[in-house]
């Protein structure tokens, strides 16, 4: 007897105005993503019901955080997410999706292709493969905060930042990479809670200054 279908969540209303102009984009996105996205082992199937607030909305809150006309690289970006999500809410800003796995990159690429995103760029490589100097790094769903900055550091310019979006577990990771912190001699280390005001998961993200 086959399982019964899992159903997509519903769009939250506070989707448009987190992506306005763009918010027929992160629409098109997001039911690619439902509908071939446990296929393509991007997603598991458990995400499906809870797919716009615990994955795009939850990878949209942070675009404020980008300033205008800035580099970002996303390492890892895996399903796109925040890398696509973010590229779509911030139309101004300059992505660059690292992702080691060639599906995945496909995938990406394919993206960019049909949501026509031309602030993207894919490149496959490690995080400790690639090359480059941007203005902001970030992550999500990668690796402790500790393992993150010596992979994320070396493609950050001087004066740039990281942004990294985390779990409840933040503060904690921010302690645990006391060494790391002072060895890359990282400034203003923090954690931002965004969207608690909100009727969707809250995102918490740990931001730096790089020296």
């Amino acid at each position: 007897m086959d399982s019964p279908a899992v159903e997509v969540e519903a769009e939250p209303a506070v989707a448009a105005s987190l992506f306005g102009d763009g918010i027929e984009k992160a629409r098109a996105f997001a039911a690619d993503l439902a509908a071939r996205g446990e296929t393509l082992g991007l997603i598991g199937p458990l995400e499906l019901p809870r797919l716009w607030s615990r994955h795009i909305v939850n990878c949209a809150l942070p675009a404020p955080l980008f300033e205008a006309d800035t580099s970002v690289a996303d390492i890892g970006s895996g399903a796109g997410l925040p890398g696509i999500v973010l590229a779509i809410a911030r139309p101004d800003v300059a992505f660059t999706l690292i992702e080691p796995m060639e599906r995945r990159v496909a995938w990406l690429e394919e993206q960019k292709s049909l949501l026509a995103l031309d602030n993207v760029t894919v490149i496959r490589a490690r995080a400790q493969d690639a090359t480059g100097s941007y203005d902001v790094v970030t992550a999500r769903a990668v690796s402790a905060f500790s393992k993150l900055v010596p992979m994320t550091v070396p493609l950050t310019r001087d004066g740039g930042r990281l942004v990294f979006m985390k779990g409840a577990n933040a503060e904690a990771e921010i302690t645990a990479a006391a060494k790391v912190i002072a060895r890359f001699r990282l400034r203003d280390v923090a954690v931002s809670v965004l969207g608690a005001d909100l009727p969707v998961e809250p995102t918490r993200v740990i931001t730096a200054l790089v020296p």
